[in-house]
């Protein structure tokens, strides 16, 4: 049989061997998807600690059960490591290593580079690479490729390569990963085919490009089109205040045409790796071509104004009753960059905190996902609440609206509440609550 036949064959019989390698918010639970799919998997990652929670079945990534890790080790179809050596047993590799942007907000590929590095080390004839770390246009095709036929090897006749990109979105009940449409872009037919093979034994619908730059773009467009329109409604949520407008009953209002709009909502700024970050890489990919994309440059600084604006409206809300920020208690009521999670990547309610501090405010925060965080090289820990302490803070700041805090309680004691997620938007008639 042919290689390409021989691994169709073992994608189809669920034999092939599957290396994830990064096991962060994208990486493991796509391993413990394809381990309960009846593949082997082994998860590799240079983060001894990681692998070492993960073992003991202790991981905090939201929708990755402790007893699905517990039964998958027992049944050993899924295994942990950092030894990159077991890429050479693997028939297909896939890469969900970070890719976060420099100080000067340039892409980091060095997380890919050195996955790309490993690969090249191990790889042989029948093997299938899939790229899924979110990346610029052009990355798997002029990174990726050269790096792997260094040894002679051609890419769609003796290994296989794709770039599919992640859209996990941590914390979103109705779309888990199994109810995600998947894209697949392959170097040559072959490799999309195979491709295609793959995530077909794992979701429902797969949908296939014409090359990895079209599913890289794509990527970017998902996120590009958010970081846009999150920036309008925070910039036009500024304005309304000033005219006295209430932000959250206009999109309320405008979200009834069943045509031509999709609500969007303001907050204190964005967070997590998607929309804050993604979108510059397709921005930095563009000044490579001579091109400035406008909307992502405005968007991406209006958005991370916001927490400035944040801090200066807790500064304004305390004046009115006759305090300044300097001494104020205040209690941030969230810490992770979006509900129901436990990520705090790029979270907005850090550039506050670090605002707030240096304006002198005794900060503490509250957050059933957040255990513990070091900010300012101070460490904090999630208070516990209770009435009589609710009643000792100046103003009690919503940063993030998760569902497992009882905001009745706050509503009843605090003696000021701003809030920036609309999450008391039932409690029409009490005079301690500011909204956004």
């Amino acid at each position: 049989a042919s290689i390409t036949g021989c691994l169709a064959g073992k994608i189809e019989n669920r034999s092939a061997k599957i290396a994830i390698i990064g096991l962060g918010y994208v990486g493991l639970p796509l391993a413990t998807a394809f381990a309960k799919a009846g593949f082997e998997v082994s998860g590799v990652d240079i983060d001894v600690r990681k692998l070492q929670e993960i073992r003991n079945s202790k991981t905090a990534i939201t929708g990755v059960e402790a007893v699905c890790l517990q039964n998958l080790f027992a049944k050993k179809k899924l295994s942990v490591t950092d030894d990159f050596s077991c890429l050479h047993k693997m028939d297909v590799l896939v890469i969900c290593v970070p890719t976060p942007l420099s100080k000067s907000l340039d892409p980091d590929m060095s997380y890919i580079l050195n996955a790309a590095a490993q690969i090249e080390k191990y790889l042989r004839p029948g093997q299938l690479i899939i790229l899924e770390s979110t990346t610029y246009p052009g990355t798997t095709e002029e990174l990726l490729l050269p790096e792997f036929e260094k040894k002679g090897l051609k890419a769609g006749k003796d290994f296989f390569l794709c770039f599919s990109p992640e859209r996990i979105d941590p914390g979103n009940q109705k779309f888990a990963l199994k109810d995600i449409p998947k894209i697949v872009g392959g170097v040559g037919k072959e490799s999309a085919r195979l491709g295609m093979l793959l995530y077909s034994q794992i979701v429902p619908r797969v949908f296939q490009v014409s090359s990895p730059r079209v599913a890289e773009m794509a990527k970017l467009l998902e996120n590009t089109f958010r970081i846009v329109n999150i920036g309008l409604v925070n910039e036009l949520t500024t304005v309304a205040r000033e005219m006295d407008i209430d932000m959250w009953e206009v999109i309320e209002a405008a979200a009834t045409k069943p045509f031509g709009f999709m609500p969007f909502y303001p907050g204190p700024g964005i967070g997590g790796h998607c929309i804050g970050v993604d979108p510059m890489y397709l921005s930095w990919k563009a000044k490579f071509h001579g091109r400035e994309i406008k909307f992502i440059e405005i968007a991406r600084q209006i958005n991370a104004e916001m927490p400035n604006y944040i801090a200066r409206k807790v500064s304004e809300i305390l004046n009115q009753q006759g305090l300044a920020v300097r001494g104020s208690n205040i209690l941030l009521l969230g810490l992770a960059y979006k509900k129901d999670v436990e990520d705090t990547r790029e979270s907005p309610a850090f550039a506050i905190i670090e605002s707030l501090l240096k304006q002198g405010a005794k900060i503490s925060y509250h957050d059933p996902f957040v255990r513990e965080v070091d900010i300012c090289a101070t460490r904090l820990h999630s208070l516990d609440i209770a009435p009589e302490r609710i009643r000792k803070f100046d103003l009690v700041l919503i940063t993030t609206d998760h569902t497992r805090v009882d905001y009745e309680i706050f509503v009843q004691h605090a003696k000021r509440i701003f809030d920036t997620r609309n999450v008391l938007k039932k409690f029409t008639d009490r005079d301690n609550i500011i909204r956004l």
